[in-house]
């Protein structure tokens, strides 16, 4: 919702506002708000006003706004548009359950309306504290003109609550009053709002305000077309995404197409990859998906790896960096030679990660002591009876190329992919006459531990002579003790 409506306020020249919809003090969690900052930050969808920044509709929290909804609830009451009802929790759970078995629409049977505190208060079911409820007219307008569907019609309201009994006013009137003190023309949503609708029209047309604009979006689906559930899709959690190392532009990319369709270029193509500038700047309702789309992770996957590739080298790895960190494979506090090194891994592992805590399993050898590195099962089975051999060959081969670093400033190193290569080719391809694919796994477990890793010979550049060596050596020894 937030991706479309910034699309829309900056297509217009508009205002986004964060206001924070708290009067449900029930289902309040201390963390939520921070949350929206930290997420909409992260995805870039910057807002103009709001509790963090301040501005001239400010407060921006509607708890913080109770004084502004009061004199609203009260004019609603004047004109009999409203009025205090004292039914207690169990006497509407008990008239629901009683509507329920009888097939009957659920609704308040409006025992309160037209009574005195003191008539009320002489029939079951009275609650000291009242709560303020609309009264819905028989010709209560049901159909509305919506920016996405076009004519809609909702189901008739029952007699909402729109103040509850500890003062707090429910949505209904919140989002009325403040939309209209704010000057918001446009309210973007989700369509299980689309039943709600007529009752906020009815508070517009009451209070003599003007109705805005309403844009109700499909709600996402998950694989077997069902509403996205947070207790069974982890990915309903937007801070998932910055959890498994998904990239924000590739997020709202992908999220964009989830309700919008690609960009039609001048030739008639379609292109799927966007800037969010290119999506708000060709921005139309008409085009929104009115049907719910289904969220698919696999195209999410295709996306963040391209724009993975698309990444400049060092801006991966300072985005890599937190990831290592959070893995252990990097501390806290990394050395010089460490984030020098991470640049170099960067650039072997971009086109072999599809997600950035892809990384970590591909780098980890490259940060531990060559004496410790772990050498999985499944890369030691694979070694066949000749691996002794091929790491004797590799070991001869590359024990002549100079690793020391040059003294002359511009001069290239003889410890380089290109180099290493050669060498092992002549040795193990032509010199013992295996076939490539078998030559080179006995190297690349000595060197990474792994059956799969970033490319072998600019692995071995990076790690260093002394290191490949020493990794090289250690698998052949451990083979002939084996053998032994």
């Amino acid at each position: 919702m937030s991706m479309f409506d910034l699309a829309f306020a900056r297509q217009q020249g508009g205002r986004f506002i964060l206001r924070i919809e708290d009067t449900d003090r029930a289902r309040f969690q201390a963390d939520s708000e921070q949350q929206i900052y930290d997420t909409l930050s992260w995805l870039g969808l910057a807002w103009d006003e709001g509790p963090d920044k301040g501005g001239p509709c400010a407060p921006y929290r509607q708890s913080e706004r109770l004084e502004t909804y009061r004199p609203y609830a009260d004019r609603l009451l004047e004109q009999g548009h409203a009025y205090l009802c004292w039914c207690s929790g169990e006497r509407l759970a008990g008239m629901r359950e009683k509507q329920q078995k009888l097939k009957q629409p659920t609704g308040y049977d409006r025992l309160c309306h037209g009574k005195t505190r003191e008539e009320r208060a002489g029939l079951p079911g009275f609650s000291e504290t009242p709560v303020v409820r609309m009264f819905i007219p028989d010709d209560a307008p049901l159909t509305f003109t919506d920016l996405v569907r076009g004519e809609v019609s909702a189901p008739r309201p029952d007699d909402q609550v729109i103040v509850k009994a500890d003062g707090f006013p429910t949505y209904h009137l919140a989002v009325v009053v403040d939309d209209h003190e704010m000057g918001i023309t446009h309210v973007v949503r989700g369509e299980e709002w689309i039943s709600s609708t007529p009752k906020h029209v009815l508070l517009y047309r009451w209070l003599g305000l003007p109705v805005p604009h309403y844009a109700h979006m499909p709600l996402l689906r998950d694989e077997k077309k069902a509403k996205i559930s947070k207790r069974k899709s982890p990915w309903a959690r937007l801070t998932w995404f910055k959890e498994q190392g998904y990239l924000p532009e590739a997020l709202l990319n992908f999220l964009a197409l989830l309700g919008y369709p690609p960009i039609i270029e001048e030739d008639g193509t379609e292109r799927e990859l966007f800037t969010f500038e290119e999506f708000s700047a060709g921005f139309d309702w008409d085009k929104v998906n009115t049907v719910g789309p289904i969220f698919n992770l696999d195209k999410l996957n295709s996306l963040n790896g391209h724009y993975i590739r698309q990444l400049e080298v060092g801006d991966l790895a300072s985005r890599l960096l937190p990831y290592l960190q959070t893995a252990g494979v990097l501390s806290d506090q990394p050395t010089l030679p460490e984030l020098g090194r991470l640049k170099a891994l960067a650039e072997l592992v971009q086109t072999r990660i599809v997600t950035l805590t892809d990384a970590a399993a591909l780098v980890a050898p490259f940060y531990v002591s060559d004496a410790e590195l772990p050498i999985a099962d499944d890369a030691r089975a694979q070694l066949k009876d000749d691996a002794g051999a091929v790491l004797d060959a590799a070991i001869a081969a590359l024990e002549p190329i100079d690793g020391a670093i040059p003294d002359t400033l511009g001069a290239q190193p003889e410890w380089a992919t290109e180099r290493i290569e050669q060498a092992l080719r002549a040795a193990l391809v032509e010199g013992l006459g295996i076939k490539p694919k078998f030559a080179f796994g006995p190297l690349r477990t000595a060197v990474s531990g792994q059956r799969i890793s970033p490319p072998l010979f600019e692995s071995m550049e990076v790690l260093g002579k002394a290191s490949t060596l020493a990794r090289l050596t250690r698998l052949r020894d451990e083979l002939a003790s084996a053998s032994g």
